[in-house]
């Protein structure tokens, strides 16, 4: 019995956490567009919440069921994000603002076959140089670190976005 106990309890848990992740993942494919993974995920997270929450409520004095409910939940999502992240699904665009190196990075990008704008501005200090990049997620790691290991000073900003229409997104 209490094997039982603790077998159902391990079972919350783990469904609880798949459920939480792909609720995290469905989430990030509709904020991305992508119909069908949303779809796809909604329909195999709502069954397996369906099937936990009545495991859970069938019994509501068993307080291990409802801790590896609430545990389930918790590292659910962050375990979507992290697998999220890893997924990389989707772009980005990479601001680089760079107070001496702007042109330099801006050639150094490009030779790694990233299409890059460039831009003159004005920071607190004087001329800054600003580059504009859109790449796909997975390759912004890449960016990053080439962007750190010529200028560790210059500030780097990204944010999502979904291409409308066109342009060259390397690789």
């Amino acid at each position: 019995m209490i094997t039982n106990v603790w077998v159902t309890a391990i079972l919350i848990f783990v469904l609880r956490v798949v459920n939480m992740a792909l609720d995290t993942l469905r989430i990030r494919m509709m904020a991305r567009g992508k119909k069908l993974l949303s779809f796809m995920f909604g329909v195999v997270e709502t069954l397996i919440y369906v099937y936990t929450l009545f495991s859970v409520l069938d019994n509501l004095e068993n307080w291990i069921n409802i801790l590896a409910y609430a545990l389930g939940f918790g590292v659910g999502s962050v375990a979507g994000m992290w697998l999220e992240e890893r997924l990389a699904v989707g772009y980005i665009h990479m601001r680089v603002i760079s107070a001496n190196h702007g042109i330099e990075l801006a050639h150094i990008l490009r030779d790694e076959g990233f299409a890059v704008t460039e831009f003159e501005g004005r920071g607190r200090d004087g001329a800054v140089g600003m580059l504009s990049l859109s790449v796909k997620r997975k390759n912004a790691k890449k960016v990053r670190a080439l962007v750190e290991h010529n200028d560790e000073n210059a500030f780097v900003t990204s944010e999502d976005l979904q291409p409308v229409r066109k342009g060259f997104w390397g690789f």
